[in-house]
């Protein structure tokens, strides 16, 4: 069956990505079908998880910009964070259909563009239009291309520092569990959790950046409804 998904073009990545977010979609709706008003099990540690994040990006984005779009970027750091532990599985690159996504260019440069479309759409929106794009004559006109080029390195560096980071990590565990395969690759296996968590963390904490320096200094007065 793997290989048959492997002969459509179909990459082990993918196919964990896949199993992932139905994970994912799985527990959200247990945990939200059954609410109770004094939370318990997979509600309580959801809703503690939740609230624990929309303090950090509130705090970074404003409370406003933060119930905007958090969804957004609590979505990418969930995700990314289980991609991530998926690589810690002792049989994660080893078996057929199971290697961590974000170890693949593709996975984190197509979060990336999620990223850096939804930067364009929040600008627009926010400046009613393409005057957005202003921005980039300024403050001196002859800065356009230099500006142009800020803007679109964005998504080139949200990508390859996620799949560097994470494809490196998996390169170094591997090489230790060859060499060494007691003891030292325990304490690598530890390192890789915390450097799974501050990745996924610094991903979605970028993206949280972008897309709050796209909106405008007033963007309370200009979101206000009339």
């Amino acid at each position: 069956m793997i290989e048959t998904l492997n002969s459509l073009g179909i990459s082990n990545g993918m196919i964990t990505s896949a199993a992932i977010t139905i994970v994912l979609c799985v527990l959200s709706i247990i945990a939200g079908r059954r609410l109770q008003t004094v939370p318990s099990g997979l509600q309580n540690f959801a809703e503690w998880a939740i609230e624990s994040l929309y303090r950090f990006f509130g705090d970074i984005m404003g409370e406003r910009t933060c119930k905007r779009y958090f969804p957004l970027i609590a979505t990418l750091f969930i995700y990314i964070l289980v991609c991530n532990y998926s690589g810690l599985l002792p049989a994660s690159g080893h078996v057929p259909g199971l290697t961590a996504p974000t170890s693949s260019i593709n996975c984190t440069a197509a979060m990336a563009i999620i990223v850096f479309v939804m930067i364009q759409i929040s600008g627009i929106r926010s400046h009613h239009g393409v005057r957005y794009y202003k921005h980039w004559f300024q403050p001196f006109a002859f800065l356009f291309p230099l500006m142009i080029l800020e803007d679109l390195i964005k998504p080139v560096s949200l990508t390859l520092r996620l799949y560097g980071n994470i494809y490196g990590e998996e390169t170094v565990t591997a090489s230790f569990f060859d060499l060494i395969p007691i003891g030292l690759p325990v304490v690598m296996q530890a390192l890789s959790v915390l450097m799974g968590l501050i990745q996924a963390l610094v991903f979605s904490l970028l993206a949280a950046i972008y897309i709050k320096e796209a909106l405008p200094e007033d963007e309370e007065r200009l979101e206000a409804p009339a």
